[in-house]
């Protein structure tokens, strides 16, 4: 990773736990001491985001102080929502209005994007409404797979589905999750195509992409129609991610190796107009 994303990270980390040891940075991110006193530098002294207590400690001082529980003690549990309108101060209270417009949450997410090889050709080959019921068992395939790692399907964009690990509900190892939550998909699809193949004579494939960033969630949309989206460079990343992967593979970015290295079987990939990137 670069110096911006491990920083990036190390501050979505301080802010969520309000406190950290170097000790544990150290460990996490693999860093030498030079490293890490840049990391300091930048964040006690250029960002005036934390401060330093006894050498041995980061707390967080920035303006947003931290509102969860270390990530230990979320896998089990849900994460605190957003207070509902009827919960909040009376209308008289001059904190109201304030809290009405902070409902956008900055997070760090990994971001899955899913999207069928050679759809063109699929529905080349089909019917509109068989092809409608082919993209209803593969979108349910694909949910199924997803609820089981607890991630959460923010979108569905056409054979496309567009999913997050660590929003609404955070773990620990939600990079991990959406790596396995991939490799699922790749192979509960070989159970679909065993029926597919004997009932439409087709079989599907599919794309997969992984990112881990910072975004910034919250609400969009108007009228009656409103979506919980990740805004920011992550899950754009996820979708060009996706368009490099082979059928049936599932490709990660170097952010998300670091947090998974050692628990997957890897291989650097190569591509002439690209960054490295695992798969």
């Amino acid at each position: 990773m670069t110096f911006d994303e491990v920083l990036a990270q190390v501050l979505d980390l301080l802010q969520r736990q309000g406190r950290v040891s170097y000790r544990a940075l150290k460990r996490r991110f693999d860093l030498d001491d030079e490293y890490l006193e840049d990391l300091k530098a930048e964040i006690i002294q250029a960002q005036r985001l934390a401060v330093d207590e006894d050498g041995v400690v980061l707390v967080w001082s920035g303006e947003i102080p931290p509102q969860q529980p270390s990530p230990a003690a979320l896998v089990p549990q849900r994460e605190a929502q957003t207070a509902r309108p009827e919960d909040r101060a009376t209308p008289d209270s001059p904190l109201v209005a304030e809290r009405e417009v902070s409902d956008a949450e900055r997070r760090q997410l990994t971001v899955l994007f899913c999207d069928l090889a050679d759809s063109t050709t699929l529905a080349g080959q089909l019917d509109p409404e068989d092809l409608r019921e082919v993209i209803q068992a593969y979108q349910a395939t694909c949910a199924e797979v997803v609820q089981r790692f607890d991630g959460h399907i923010a979108q569905y964009l056409g054979d496309g589905l567009l999913v997050y690990f660590g929003y609404p509900q955070a773990h620990e190892d939600d990079a991990s999750r959406a790596v396995r939550a991939g490799l699922s998909i790749v192979e509960a699809l070989g159970t679909l195509n065993a029926r597919l193949g004997r009932d439409r004579g087709i079989r599907l494939a599919v794309r997969v992409g992984i990112h881990t960033g910072l975004v910034v969630v919250g609400a969009l949309g108007g009228g009656d129609r409103h979506e919980h989206l990740a805004l920011g460079e992550t899950p754009n990343i996820a979708a060009r991610l996706q368009s490099l992967a082979a059928p049936d593979t599932v490709v990660i970015s170097a952010a998300t190796h670091q947090l998974v290295q050692g628990l997957f079987s890897c291989q650097e990939l190569h591509t002439p107009s690209t960054p490295s990137r695992w798969k």
